[in-house]
C-alpha cells in the first residue's frame, strides 16, 4: 500500500502541471537539482577530516 504506482505518478504530473504551468516545472526542476547539489557539496566537506584537534 506505500509504494507508488505509475498511475499515482501521472496523477502527480498531472497536478503539477495545472498548478504550475508548463514554463514554471523547468525552473523548478532546476532549482531543486541546485540544492540538491549544494546539499551533496556540503556533506562531502563534512566528511573530510579537518586539522583542528
Amino acid at each position: 500500500m506505500g509504494r507508488i504506482g505509475p498511475t499515482e505518478i501521472i496523477l502527480i504530473i498531472a497536478l503539477l502541471l495545472l498548478l504550475f504551468g508548463g514554463k514554471k516545472i523547468p525552473e523548478l526542476m532546476r532549482g531543486l537539482g541546485r540544492g540538491m547539489k549544494e546539499f551533496k557539496d556540503a556533506q562531502k566537506d563534512d566528511a573530510t577530516p579537518s586539522d583542528k584537534p
